[in-house]
């Protein structure tokens, strides 16, 4: 079987709304030449692109797949958020949370973009490919059921999880989200919940300002199912592993899941505008084998990557083309034009040394 890679262009033609950065526009906010959000079509397109030079894209099984259902969309969002985001977008667009702004059309793009997220997990859950890759556009990790934020209009996880749940081919599931911004709404979803695990490695009081503590680890069923490890800025390569090495497997091999769904941002990397961590393209190729190899003991290597973050145009194809390349097993590589650049900027010893000190606590804190 080949790794699956869902995509549409559709989703590429979602709009950013008149912002500079994350601010709107207008008193002192000057427009951008390039106008919008850093959430643009241009990482996602540029990606897609470079799978294609690199001929990538000839070993995956590559399709698109429909809208999700109002049935599907309404097992996580209620009726009258969808009704409204519904008639804001057939009336031209707007806004209804916080920096989420879509045009005409916006609710079914957003449809579209968790309709990919959840037609590869049903295709991985089936058996019709090894493991996939979703290219969902816009992004869903900070949705909440009735407010939208951080670039993010639908929970785009969770409307597969609970898609694949009611039609019986799902029990347990981790979500590893390692999008530089706390996964806010997926942990929001299932904070009380003991049939997903849900771990959120993130930049500390990056987005949002106010979520994403140690101490956030789940209420009543769900106590124990939900862990933060909120990181200072500047962890690079050695860190993020041991992180993974430290805390994320060892959560992941006392849960044994049926399915690891990556929550695949690609801000952490060292040139993102929104972010100040210190990943590589090698960091995301190390860290999709140890899922892979967790998905392996655990799940006969069930393991989706939904795309998420990432804002940098011409760093984040290099990411995600080791994440996939990595996934399908590929010989079609794209070298990192910047890999020892970015290893000189690598953190020295003894700032890596604070980073295992903290490392090491909140791996007591989670797991005993």
């Amino acid at each position: 079987m080949k790794t699956g890679f869902y995509w549409d262009e559709r989703c590429f033609w979602h709009s950013g709304g008149n912002y500079a950065l994350t601010l709107p526009v207008g008193d002192l906010v000057q427009p951008l030449a390039a106008g919008g959000l850093p959430e643009s079509p241009e990482t996602k397109r540029r990606l897609k692109n470079l799978m294609d030079v690199t001929g990538l894209m000839g070993d995956l099984h590559v399709s698109s797949a429909p809208q999700a259902t109002r049935e599907e969309l309404e097992r996580i969002h209620p009726a009258a958020f969808l009704d409204t985001f519904k008639e804001t977008s057939d009336a031209g667009g707007g806004e209804l949370g916080l920096r989420t702004p879509f045009g005409k059309g916006g609710y079914e793009i957003a449809a579209l973009s968790a309709g990919l997220a959840a037609a590869s997990l049903r295709a991985i859950l089936k058996g019709e490919v090894k493991n996939a890759y979703a290219l969902s556009r816009p992004p869903g990790h900070h949705c909440l059921p009735d407010w939208p934020n951080g670039f993010c209009l639908l929970a785009n996880i969770p409307v597969a999880l609970e898609a694949a749940r009611a039609e019986g081919l799902l029990g347990r599931a981790v979500v590893v989200d390692w999008d530089v911004h706390h996964g806010n709404g997926t942990e929001a979803i299932y904070y009380d919940r003991d049939d997903t695990l849900t771990i959120s490695i993130h930049q500390e009081h990056n987005y949002p300002l106010d979520s994403g503590e140690v101490e956030d680890r789940g209420k009543g069923a769900g106590e124990g199912c939900n862990i933060n490890i909120p990181l200072p800025p500047g962890v690079g390569h050695h860190g993020y592993l041991e992180v993974m090495e430290k805390i994320v497997v060892p959560a992941i091999d006392r849960f044994k899941p049926d399915v690891i769904i990556i929550a695949c941002g690609f801000d952490a990397g060292p040139f993102d505008p929104l972010a100040h961590m210190m990943c590589t393209a090698e960091t995301y190729a190390e860290m999709t084998r140890l899922m892979m190899a967790a998905a392996d003991r655990h799940c006969g290597g069930k393991l989706l990557a939904v795309h998420e973050g990432g804002y940098s145009e011409a760093y984040v194809p290099f990411c995600g083309h080791a994440v996939i390349e990595t996934l399908s097993g590929s010989a079609h590589v794209a070298p990192d034009p910047m890999a020892k650049t970015v290893a000189t900027r690598q953190p020295n010893e003894r700032v890596r040394a604070f980073h295992s000190t903290l490392i090491n606590e909140m791996a007591a804190a989670h797991l005993g």
